[in-house]
């Protein structure tokens, strides 16, 4: 690769966009509605209640300290499935809601620019107690999850779609982070897509963190087939995308 395309690069990583964005052109400064901070679902999309994170304390093995000694990549699961308790720990400690500001604000587990909170959650869910397989979408606010397919298949495709990483079909659920830039370019214009990704690896930090205190494991995928993954959970490439994965299971 020329120089010149490791400069256009590696210039994504700086913040020097800030200093020539006039932010008085940005959507939030010509009064114009930010976007809610959840994607609507359909009301004809069936919802499963997830267990409230108030009565998960008991999940807990370990403390913060030995959570974060011990963290690492875990790609080796066993077959036992994964309590909806667990999966709902997981979800909640990763883009759970603190405090709803208002329908385009809130306080969530993880830090976001502006509390932009870019991101949505989607899910395989390959193994886990009294839920089908298939993809799911987490709703942060009612603390559900949403039915976007039922899909025997799903480990296979997502395994497919990660350039065949075998590990994975035998993870308990697939977490797949999607971006909506729009809901940080309101606010920030180009500057949106850098903390875009920071935002992500926040989330997936406290999923490491998370599993490692009830004795799960994780392990982040960033190698996948971008457009394979998107069509399959029906993203449309543009608006919404996936940016980051990862599986979780319980360890051998």
């Amino acid at each position: 690769m020329q120089k010149s395309s490791y400069d256009q690069y590696r210039y994504f990583l700086k913040d020097s966009i800030r200093k020539t964005i006039d932010f008085s052109k940005t959507d939030q400064s010509l009064g114009l509605l930010p976007p809610p901070i959840e994607k609507p679902y359909k009301s004809n999309q069936d919802l499963i209640p997830l267990t409230p994170h108030s009565s998960c304390l008991d999940l807990y093995k370990i403390d913060l300290q030995h959570a974060i000694d011990n963290r690492e990549s875990r790609r080796n699961y066993n077959t036992k499935s994964m309590s909806i308790s667990e999966l709902s720990f997981l979800l909640w400690a990763t883009q759970g809601i603190r405090k709803l500001i208002d329908n385009s604000h809130a306080l969530r587990t993880v830090p976001s620019a502006g509390a932009r909170h870019a991101i949505e959650t989607y899910l395989a869910v390959l193994n886990v107690e009294s839920i089908s397989t298939g993809f799911y979408r987490y709703l942060p606010i009612e603390h559900n999850l949403v039915v976007e397919s039922l899909d025997t298949l799903a480990a296979q495709k997502v395994t497919q779609a990660c350039f065949h990483q075998n590990w994975i079909a035998n993870a308990a659920a697939f977490f797949m982070w999607a971006a909506i830039p729009e809901r940080m370019e309101w606010r920030y214009g180009l500057a949106a897509h850098r903390v875009i990704l920071i935002e992500a690896g926040h989330i997936c930090q406290n999923l490491y963190l998370a599993c490692e205190a009830i004795g799960a494991g994780t392990c982040a995928v960033a190698a996948y087939d971008q457009e394979q993954i998107d069509q399959f959970l029906g993203l449309d490439e543009y608006n919404e995308f996936v940016i980051y994965a990862a599986a979780v299971g319980n360890l051998k």
